[in-house]
């Protein structure tokens, strides 16, 4: 059983009558419902609790952390984003969604001001599929298309990717790197671009079974542990004159 914690801000859904009118249960409730669904084993956690939901407990039981944030990633503290970056060092996987782009833990992770282009004007955003043997993608066809979404632009300031899965266009003509992935230590990464709060996206079937897709592929992976530091020869070494 993969152990999923679904991490969400949850502050639009208080400020905004839509946002909570297309997901009453918050963002994070309705991707928890279709991980569920997947018969993955999902909590939940949000800014406001205590540890901002990620205490150790939580973060120790957690084989995938996905994470959406927007208005207050400065409120985020630092302490907890360190356990976070651990964990992920030591093997945990991170799905971060939309504009998680901006969180301190994503930032952190890829070293970079992660900036980029925006526009909310109801455009059109295709998708393209550009690893289509990735396993991330299994399900998918040559693209994706949302009606609405809000667009984000390059630049992206970001390192290059691993790997890159989608890459997205836009009506008003930009395109977009969309979904890339990252190894960092044992811990895999995905950033997946889609996903402004005032569009029904995440109640996309496609949309959702990317995330159901790359849950399954940031899982960690049962390795031994690297051994660091002096290390000692395997092997018998000769004496040289």
């Amino acid at each position: 059983m993969v152990n999923v914690t679904v991490w969400n801000e949850n502050r639009h859904e208080q400020k905004n009558p839509l946002v909570r009118e297309i997901y009453p249960k918050g963002i994070h409730g309705v991707i928890a419902d279709f991980l569920n669904e997947e018969g993955l084993d999902v909590r939940t956690a949000t800014l406001d609790e205590p540890e901002h939901g990620l205490t150790d407990d939580v973060l120790s039981e957690t084989d995938v952390l996905i994470w959406w944030g927007h208005l207050a990633h400065h409120e985020v503290a630092d302490e907890i984003v360190q356990k976070v970056k651990e964990r992920v060092l030591n093997g945990m996987g991170l799905i971060v969604l939309h504009s998680g782009h901006f969180s301190k833990i994503f930032k952190s992770l890829m070293g970079t001001t992660c900036d980029l282009k925006w526009r909310e004007a109801d455009e059109k955003e295709r998708l393209w599929v550009v690893d289509p043997s990735h396993p991330i993608v299994e399900g998918i066809g040559e693209y994706i298309e949302l009606e609405k979404e809000e667009m984000y632009g390059e630049h992206f300031d970001i390192p290059a990717p691993d790997q890159l899965l989608f890459m997205s266009w836009f009506e008003g003509g930009e395109v977009f790197r969309s979904g890339c992935t990252y190894q960092r230590g044992k811990g895999k990464i995905f950033y997946f671009r889609p996903g402004h709060e005032t569009y029904p996206t995440y109640h996309h079937t496609e949309i959702q079974q990317v995330i159901k897709n790359a849950v399954h592929w940031a899982k960690p992976t049962e390795l031994p542990k690297p051994v660091y530091g002096n290390a000692k020869p395997l092997e018998e070494i000769k004496q040289k004159n």
